[in-house]
């Protein structure tokens, strides 16, 4: 690259110079150039009207305005660089005018976009302007925000905290977010609360199911307001998705795809990572879906590397050619539906397959399966502590422990999981298969218990005919004692563990007087009437000691 001088009628600035926003007219400049000339060649490359200017604009337009003012300037110093790829001269336009004055902070973003649509990768970026790859991906992510947003950035309108969590955002919340901002009769979530709008949130809109809502039978929340509903069962609404979202990729590689990838809920697609390629040409599908239910199909992707690697040659001879399936869809559900039956009938009679087949499925799940551990929901933290303190539950923890281990899950998470990344229903039924009848129905006992309801009438019908002594499960706490109101059920207490004469001394005193004595005799400073005292209300069958109480 040799310096030479060019006219100035030669020169007209590029396309491709990545300075858009910013103060480009050159005025500072001006002073400087009337006194000492144009010191710092332009970087120019030929066109077919002379040569475009890639990185020097501001040079080129303060001797311009200098000539317009009657100056002479005859010609301006440039460096010629190769007729080469957009890419080289964008890079090109990009280094130079972030080493003079700093470019417009989304111009410099937009800078990296353009390189990776002319074939630039991400490492290739970092390694020329000297940064971190994850710095070049984070620019990326913010140059392909909502146009609207970014210019509202540079006016200073929205902070960087914002930005950056907007880039995590899909399009269709981008532009709802945009909305909310630009409404002065709106509220636009902003910090923290955005990112409980766009994440934390457990507000799922009815659009984004793929299944028909008439499989939803959970409740349904209108927006007043807006056009908008929401599933009130957000569990129900992940599962009934889940089973949705497996018949889509079913579909799909039914139709000749030669792979569908699921990616994890929240996985932000990274378009710079990949490169569009035609289904006959090897080309996926990658099935995203957001934390609010939201799924986009991208069809006709690779990944960048596997483009990479095709280009030097070396992939894989059978991926040049894309294998039409066997099997339409038609007949795949043909198939399924007649071995299905045959299958149903034939289970008749299959004792002790039916059993493993019945526990997987409690589990597991599956689109015909819905059962959930019981979340034992608590009223206040106190109870809480005591629950998860308490005896019965040591004990239940590890009988969690010994069943997961005996299914060889690694996880510390319930044994029933029909969640997104829930249990797999042929791994667990190909499991069940290595047990023995008796640690099969160890494990249904447990699943049971699990996913046990809370009805209190029906715990008390099983506590009895269990013939279940709560006093090896549970002891007096001081929650108990906290929880007790009623002060004819304290005084008859009191005479049950006290004796009735100081239930008689203490019949008008406070209630927190009797609990006082009631906690003497268990401790041991007050001498109890009964061993091993234990109230009426734990017991199997419920009792009470006032009124009739009914569980």
């Amino acid at each position: 690259m040799d310096l030479t001088y060019i006219p100035l009628g030669e020169l007209k600035p590029s396309p491709l110079n990545v300075r858009k926003h910013g103060d480009v007219s050159g005025a500072d400049l001006i002073p400087s150039i009337r006194r000492k000339g144009v010191q710092q060649p332009l970087l120019v490359r030929p066109n077919c009207e002379g040569f475009e200017i890639v990185a020097g604009q501001r040079r080129f337009n303060a001797s311009k305005a200098l000539v317009e003012a009657g100056e002479v300037i005859d010609a301006l110093p440039c460096i010629i660089i190769e007729d080469g790829s957009d890419a080289e001269a964008i890079e090109a336009s990009a280094i130079e005018n972030m080493e003079r004055l700093p470019m417009d902070e989304i111009d410099e973003y937009h800078a990296f976009a353009r390189l990776i649509e002319e074939g630039r990768t991400v490492a290739d970026i970092a390694a020329s302007f000297g940064v971190s790859e994850r710095l070049v991906q984070q620019r990326l992510a913010i140059s392909n925000l909502h146009e609207p947003i970014l210019n509202a950035y540079r006016r200073e309108e929205i902070g960087a905290g914002d930005i950056r969590l907007l880039t995590m955002a899909t399009k269709r919340q981008q532009k709802a977010w945009w909305k909310l901002f630009r409404n002065e009769d709106e509220w636009a979530p902003r910090g923290h609360q955005l990112k409980q709008w766009l994440f934390g949130g457990r507000a799922v809109p009815t659009a984004h199911a793929l299944f028909s809502l008439a499989a939803y039978d959970g409740g349904i929340t209108a927006d007043l307001f807006g056009d908008d509903s929401y599933f009130a069962d957000v569990e129900q609404f992940w599962r009934l998705q889940a089973a949705a979202i497996a018949e889509k990729r079913e579909a799909y590689l039914a139709d000749g795809w030669q792979a569908v990838d699921i990616c994890e809920i929240g996985q932000h697609w990274t378009s710079w990572e990949f490169v569009a390629t035609a289904k006959e040409d090897g080309g996926r599908v990658y099935i995203t879906c957001s934390h609010d239910g939201e799924v986009t199909c991208q069809e006709g992707f690779i990944t960048a590397a596997e483009a990479r690697k095709r280009e030097r040659g070396e992939e894989d001879a059978e991926a040049k050619k894309a294998v039409r399936p066997e099997l339409t869809a038609s007949m795949r559900n043909y198939l399924s539906l007649h071995r299905l039956n045959a299958v149903r009938v034939e289970l008749q009679g299959q004792s002790d397959m039916a059993l493993r087949l019945t526990v997987a499925h409690m589990i597991a799940g599956s689109p015909l399966w819905q059962l959930k551990p019981n979340p034992c929901n608590v009223a206040t933290d106190a109870i809480r502590q005591s629950v998860e303190t308490s005896e019965a539950q040591a004990c239940w923890n590890t009988f969690a422990s010994d069943i997961r281990t005996l299914l060889g899950f690694e996880d510390e998470g319930a044994v029933v999981d029909h969640g997104w990344n829930g249990r797999d229903l042929y791994e667990v039924y190909a499991k069940l298969r290595e047990l023995d009848d008796a640690q099969v129905m160890q494990v249904l006992a447990f699943v049971m218990a699990e996913t046990l309801a809370s009805s209190e009438r029906l715990v008390d019908l099983i506590g009895t005919e269990l013939s279940i002594d709560m006093r090896g499960h549970w002891q007096p706490d001081d929650t108990f004692f906290d929880l007790l109101r009623d002060k004819s059920a304290l005084n008859a207490m009191v005479e049950e563990l006290a004796g009735s004469e100081a239930a008689k001394a203490h019949v008008t005193a406070t209630a927190k007087v009797q609990k006082g004595i009631l906690k003497d005799c268990l401790n041991g400073t007050r001498k109890p009437q009964v061993d091993n005292w234990l109230p009426r209300y734990l017991a199997f069958p419920m009792g009470s000691y006032v009124t009739d109480v009914q569980p």
